[in-house]
């Protein structure tokens, strides 16, 4: 099925604009989609694009967006977080809504993941869930960034350097990832959960994946993804089994 592509742009509940790409086919979507990104990551990490391009290809209309202060999207990346991450999903829920149709396919990469898996039951439109290679923890993650650079508590701010770039972590940061239980929220999802990891992820371990499979009380699958690195670029050959067995059991749900 052709698709096409489209760059679009909506506000965040601040009030600056975020970017993003709209990819859909040229025929009537048979479903919408949002997928969001990981930490410091942005719509254009190749591995979304890609996925995002296959499921458009196979009647999925989906966004992809910067999260707010990333990459083409307004704002302050240090001053973000991830209830502003949950903030930004619902934004583009909300432009979805007034200029297609809504969401009833919520996929996210990492922290992404853990973003959609936060907003899911704020979503009425939404129908399933996939994360791909997610925290089973949020407080996990602050107690490492902390570690990698203690700056960030005793001065209040930190550099890092992530994937070659420049960031500035701050303190409300760490704290606004303690603030959230990933695992209580699994155990309340009202949503099925198809969730994805590789036993050789060395960003986020493989015992995160199964936390997060065993915190889930609902409807729930899990796939591992033998060989998969985090940012699924090693294997050419990962995005094509991700997108055949994501629609597979996709369609399970969203043609109800």
């Amino acid at each position: 099925m052709k698709r096409k592509s489209t760059r679009v742009k909506f506000k965040n509940q601040g009030g600056e604009t975020l970017i993003g790409v709209f990819e859909r086919p040229v025929e009537h979507p048979i479903a919408h989609a949002i997928f969001t990104h990981c930490f410091t990551c942005g719509k254009d990490l190749k591995a979304i694009v890609k996925l995002s391009r296959k499921l458009a290809e196979a009647g999925v209309a989906v966004l992809r967006f910067d999260f707010t202060g990333l990459n083409d999207s307004q704002g302050d990346f240090s001053e973000t977080n991830l209830s502003s991450n949950i903030a930004d999903v619902l934004s583009a829920v909300e432009y979805l809504r007034q200029n297609h149709e809504p969401p009833s396919l919520l996929i996210g990469h990492s922290l992404g993941g853990t973003a959609m898996t936060l907003a899911a039951n704020r979503i009425e439109s939404a129908k399933a869930l996939v994360t791909i290679a997610s925290p089973s923890s949020t407080q996990r993650l602050a107690g490492f960034l902390e570690a990698s650079n203690p700056d960030i508590v005793n001065s209040g701010a930190g550099q890092f350097t992530i994937g070659g770039r420049e960031f500035v972590l701050k303190q409300q940061l760490l704290d606004d990832l303690r603030s959230h239980d990933i695992e209580s929220a699994l155990a309340e999802l009202r949503v099925p959960i198809l969730m994805y990891h590789s036993p050789d992820d060395k960003t986020l371990p493989y015992d995160w994946g199964l936390k997060m499979f065993n915190a889930a009380r609902g409807v729930k699958n899990f796939i591992t993804l033998d060989g998969a690195d985090h940012l699924l670029t090693d294997q050419p050959e990962d995005l094509e089994f991700v997108a055949e067995t994501l629609l597979s059991w996709g369609k399970r749900y969203l043609q109800r």
